[in-house]
């Protein structure tokens, strides 16, 4: 496979962002090699810059449920272009977007657009904080919610252990207030929530974890989540940021039936341009400047073009049959790998939700942060190079998503069992 290009692309970005990249896991580095510069996409294909082709897995990290440049989303997105691409100002079409998104999540009963899921996060946890006059925050081990300073913690030797700065520049007295407990642990929740009763703002949680690899939870953990914050008057946010509209049009809050008090959405409601959204509860919302006192603003907060591309997307997410497409792919896809490994005698653990998976490459079961951190990285490594020599483009990094769209064909599907079959015969003889 040629390389030329890209590896000239990349010394030249070398001498200018640090690694090389404007987001770290862009630079290869988890997977020992070089990162392929990407010219162009469409449907289920990326095209990089040496013209190699490859069936696209990461989509753009999850929001392109329809695909690299669906024609009614790229039509309405030009023709928004040629109006102005940014005013600072309000529009009907933002307005189009926040009506839809309070019609397909009903707990979202106000809600407010920003640039991206790390401000909407930010901004939840703030309003939650004002709103019971609270500081600490409960998140999960493996869970990411952005690389705001009071997300950015690890989780010390036990659920029970204070929050420590997981980055450099994250001062020890804000971590201080965020508190970790292991995913799908109901009872190291309850533990925290009891002893330090009355400290809790809130607690965030991935519904479906994404950001470990796919961790889906267990059937009482989001139900005993509700009631735990319930008991204790804590506000529940849902990071939907990778679930939201990508699981079921609703969320993973439609697909199981738990309603959170705020709620994170993503790209996925901009047809993957940088766009984000908070809300929840209308006496939540309320505090929000200029109804109230908790500030939040951003000059291109409902982008024309973002929202333009939200409303177009959301339309054709809202067909009959989205889903189902969605989850008949992701059940085949899901199914062969794991066929696949079996096969081969590899020990690898495959878990899914809908149209987004993980193959962990341990035997498994994989639940939470400690027993994601057991795979074999470096046979993830392996696996990931030789499908990218079979143009089969998968995330670089054993903790991240696969993820199904429409574009994607039974013949990609069946390109890239034949191509995994192959990556897993090459590993067990290795």
């Amino acid at each position: 496979m040629k390389t030329t290009a890209s590896k000239k692309l990349f010394e030249a970005a070398l001498r200018v962002m640090p690694g090389g990249v404007n987001s770290p896991v862009r630079a290869f580095k988890a997977v020992g090699t070089l990162p392929h510069f990407i010219a162009r996409a469409k449907g289920a294909k990326l095209y990089d810059a040496d013209g190699n082709a490859f069936v696209d897995y990461v989509m753009s990290w999850g929001p392109l449920v329809l695909g690299h440049a669906p024609a009614p989303v790229v039509k309405a997105v030009a023709r928004a272009a040629a109006r102005g691409t940014s005013y600072g100002a309000p529009t009907a079409l933002e307005v189009q977007l926040a009506e839809m998104i309070v019609e397909a999540v009903p707990s979202m009963e106000r809600v407010r657009l920003v640039s991206s899921g790390t401000e909407a996060v930010m901004s939840a946890i703030r309003l939650a904080r004002a709103y019971t006059g609270r500081d600490a925050i409960l998140k999960f081990e493996g869970c990411y919610h952005g690389h705001a300073d009071s997300l950015l913690v690890k989780a010390g030797s036990g659920a029970m252990t204070l929050g420590i700065p997981d980055s450099p520049g994250v001062p020890a007295d804000l971590a201080r207030h965020t508190f970790t407990a292991p995913y799908n642990d109901i009872g190291a929740v309850e533990r925290l929530l009891e002893g330090h009763r009355g400290n809790f703002a809130c607690v965030i949680v991935e519904p479906v974890a994404g950001n470990m690899g796919v961790v889906p939870p267990h059937p009482d953990f989001l139900n005993r989540l509700r009631d735990l914050t319930h008991h204790y008057r804590i506000v529940l946010i849902f990071d939907e940021v990778i679930t939201g509209f990508r699981v079921a049009y609703g969320g993973a809050q439609a697909r199981y039936g738990v309603t959170p008090d705020l709620t994170c959405l993503g790209k996925i409601i901009g047809g993957g341009l940088p766009v984000g959204v908070y809300g929840g509860r209308a006496d939540l919302m309320k505090l929000i400047a200029p109804d109230g006192p908790v500030y939040q603003a951003g000059t291109l907060s409902g982008n024309p073009l973002a929202v333009t591309a939200g409303v177009e997307t959301l339309k054709l997410l809202k067909k009959s049959g989205v889903y189902r497409q969605l989850e008949e792919r992701g059940r085949q896809l899901g199914e062969g790998l794991s066929r696949a490994a079996r096969e081969a005698g590899i020990a690898a653990t495959l878990n899914r939700v809908g149209s987004m998976m993980t193959l962990f490459f341990t035997p498994g079961p994989v639940t939470d942060y400690a027993s994601a951190k057991k795979s074999d990285t470096q046979a993830y490594a392996k696996f990931f190079r030789a499908m990218l020599s079979q143009g089969i483009y998968l995330a670089p990094s054993q903790f991240e998503a696969a993820f199904v769209s429409t574009a994607h064909t039974p013949a990609d599907i069946a390109k890239t069992l034949k191509a995994a079959r192959a990556a897993f015969n090459k590993l067990k003889i290795n």
